[in-house]
Parts: structure tokens; C-alpha cells; sequence
């Protein structure tokens, strides 16, 4: 029981951050703009990841034959999709954010159906319809007028799409390295690639600016709890829960981001909103009632602002 209660504690903390995530670059953006936040969080997370896996003796050179893939993974995420994912936000509700980001384990089962002809089962395909309607109801009025700004939308579809490349292309090194280690490989790439955008576009900013710890909080919090803590905690979770058995948990991020940013942001919550949550919810539920063959797409490490 013991056991049991430490594990399942785990993986429940590890959405409670990643749902806090939305939460925080609200916070975060009300100070930095969207790559400042991405570039200091990965820029942190990277170099805790990186300690934590030389303390740990797990850390290990990356093989010739796998940077190309550790390179597209990275583009992939954190580049494209903290790209979408900030700029989405910074038009967006933390809510409606993370509704449409939890739709992404649906247009993966899509895309490994085209690129590997993973087979989709009936639920599959009731769970993809359904999550979709929940969608429509939690951000569409009844008179049929959207509530939600385009401008978030589109760079959030960016990301959704970027997680599904990434989810494809994790597919060929998840079986081989500890997801620890791709998590900090790609972080650190991440870095390099974001450090162009910072010094051209925000870093002027960014060094004028007098910072003060209430200021950066939110960033700290989303280096060490969304990007870091999450991903150890999760690991953890599927190294005794299995992979299908934990990565079901990540329906739950909209669900406790809804409620996060209803306590600390005040963002409302009627009762259409709540209804589509669990609409969305229990799509993402019928969407993940998979057979063998797409077992290995439970390696995902979800979302989330990683």
C-alpha cells in the first residue's frame, strides 16, 4: 500500500505542475514576454537536469548516430511548440490553453496512423470526435460566436502539432534513453536554439530591466516544477506504474488547470465551460483505449509547458 500511495502520489503531482504551468506563465507574462519566459525556464531546467543526472551517474554521451534525431526532436520541443504554446497563451485563458494542448494525445494517435499505420480502434475514433465536440463547447457561446481571441488560437494549434512531431519522432529513442536524459538533451538544445531570438528581439529588455525576485518567481517555478520536477516525477510514476497506466493521468491537466486558474487568476468558470471540460476529458479517455500496436505512444511525456 505503501508503495502504491507513493507512486500514485507521484504521477498526480506531476500533472498538478504541469497544470500549474498554464497558471504560472500567466503570471510570468504579465512582467516577460513569451521568449524571455522560454529561454530563462529552459535555460534553468537544463542546468538542473543536467546535475541531477551527473549526480545520479546517469548522464552519457549522446551517440553520432542519434543527433540528427535528438535535433528534429528539439525543434520540434521545445522550440516550435514553447513558440506556439507562449504566444497562444498570451492571448488565451490558462483554461482554454490547456484544453486545447490536452487534445494532443489525439492528434497523435492520427499522425502514427498516417506515418505508421498504427491501427485505431472504434473507441479511438469516438474518443477523437468527442474530445473535439468538448472542445467547441468549452470556447463557442450559445448564440454560436467564438469567445476566444484567433490570435491564441492558431500559435496553440502550432504547438499541438509540434507535440505530434515530437511524439513521432520520440517514438525511436524512448526505447533506448531514459527520458531524464532526452528531456535535459532537449532542453539544452532548446537553449541554443532560442538564444538567437532572445539576444535579437527581447534581451535589450530584458538587462534594462530592474528584476526582482516576486517578478521572477514564476519562471523559477516553471523551470524547476513544470520542465523539471514533472518530468522526474512522471518518470517515476511509469517505471512502476507502467506506461499506459500513468500516461492516462494527463487527462486530468485541464481539468486542474481550470481549477487553479479559477483560485489564483480568477478566470470564470460557467457551467458550459465545465460541461465541455469534461466532454473534452472523457474523449481524451475513450481516444486512449488502445491495443497493443500503439502502446508505444504512452512514451510521451505530456504536456503541457514541458
Amino acid at each position: 500500500m505503501k508503495v502504491n500511495f507513493k507512486v500514485y502520489s507521484a504521477v498526480v503531482l506531476a500533472m498538478i505542475f504541469w497544470a500549474f504551468s498554464f497558471v504560472w506563465f500567466k503570471v510570468a507574462n504579465v512582467h516577460y514576454t513569451p521568449i524571455t519566459i522560454v529561454f530563462l525556464r529552459l535555460v534553468i531546467s537544463g542546468t538542473l537536469l543536467t546535475i541531477f543526472l551527473l549526480a545520479t551517474g546517469k548522464f552519457i554521451k549522446m551517440p553520432k548516430a542519434d543527433r540528427n534525431k535528438f535535433l528534429l526532436l528539439s525543434l520540434f520541443e521545445p522550440f516550435f511548440y514553447f513558440l506556439g504554446e507562449s504566444y497562444g497563451l498570451t492571448y488565451l485563458s490558462s483554461t482554454v490553453g490547456s484544453v486545447m494542448i490536452s487534445t494532443i494525445p489525439v492528434f497523435a494517435a492520427i499522425g502514427a496512423w498516417i506515418l505508421y499505420r498504427e491501427r485505431l480502434t472504434t473507441l479511438n475514433y469516438a474518443g477523437i470526435i468527442l474530445s473535439f465536440a468538448g472542445v467547441m463547447l468549452f470556447i463557442i457561446t450559445p448564440s454560436g460566436s467564438i469567445i476566444v481571441d484567433l490570435r491564441g488560437v492558431l500559435p496553440m494549434m502550432v504547438a499541438v502539432l509540434s507535440a505530434v512531431g515530437y511524439t513521432l519522432v520520440l517514438k525511436n529513442l524512448a526505447g533506448t534513453y531514459n527520458p531524464i536524459y532526452i528531456v535535459n538533451i532537449q532542453n539544452i538544445i532548446g537553449t541554443i536554439l532560442f538564444l538567437p531570438l532572445f539576444l535579437i528581439t527581447e534581451s535589450k529588455e530584458f538587462f534594462e530591466t530592474t528584476h526582482t525576485l516576486p517578478m521572477l518567481m514564476p519562471v523559477i517555478k516553471l523551470a524547476i516544477f513544470a520542465s523539471s520536477g514533472a518530468f522526474i516525477l512522471f518518470a517515476y510514476s511509469v517505471r512502476h506504474l507502467g506506461i499506459t497506466k500513468a500516461n492516462v493521468f494527463s487527462n486530468f491537466i485541464p481539468v486542474f488547470t481550470a481549477l487553479f486558474a479559477w483560485i489564483i487568476l480568477g478566470d470564470t468558470l460557467s457551467i458550459q465551460s465545465f460541461i465541455g471540460m469534461v466532454i473534452v476529458v472523457a474523449g481524451l479517455f475513450l481516444s486512449q483505449r488502445t491495443g497493443r500496436k500503439r502502446k508505444i505512444l504512452g512514451e510521451i511525456l505530456p504536456g503541457k509547458t514541458a
